[in-house]
């Protein structure tokens, strides 16, 4: 959910709770504001704990990870897809990467937690005879091959 909506719903959770029932009303909005973030709480906490119990950066299949990624997928959702935190290899943008076993890495970049205009980076590692072994030929990607 975008952030300013969701301030703007506990707003005006806020407002109409006190114009409907008074102190109850606010009480009771202040109350399913703070129910609301302890799940949100929790939830982030149950990524982490998933996450901790995985090597950092690794992921099953680089490829199939970035062909999940979309515009807009926070830090904390591409956390869930890979059940892995990533090794961060910026800082200004937030650059992190997750690499397989075959040694394709995906390095999405992330502009205020969010990633920003589809922006997934792939570079495959893994040649043979000077030709890449995965290439998927979309335009939307761009691909910097190493040897």
């Amino acid at each position: 959910m975008n952030q300013i909506l969701g301030w703007l719903l506990a707003l005006a959770a806020i407002a109409v709770g006190y114009l409907t029932q008074g102190w109850q009303g606010l009480v009771l909005a202040f109350t399913v504001i703070v129910f609301w973030l302890l799940l949100q709480f929790g939830r982030a906490m149950r990524v982490m704990r998933a996450a901790a119990e995985s090597p950092v950066g690794h992921v099953a299949s680089a490829v199939m990870l970035n062909a999940k990624l979309s515009a807009g997928m926070r830090l904390l959702e591409v956390t869930t897809l890979t059940r892995s935190l990533g090794q961060r290899l910026s800082e200004s943008p937030e650059i992190y990467a997750w690499r397989d076993d075959g040694g394709a890495t995906v390095s999405p970049e992330h502009c205020q937690t969010a990633l920003p205009l589809y922006l997934a980076q792939q570079r495959l590692l893994h040649h043979r005879n000077g030709i890449p072994r995965h290439h998927t030929g979309r335009s939307d990607r761009r691909f910097e091959h190493r040897r």
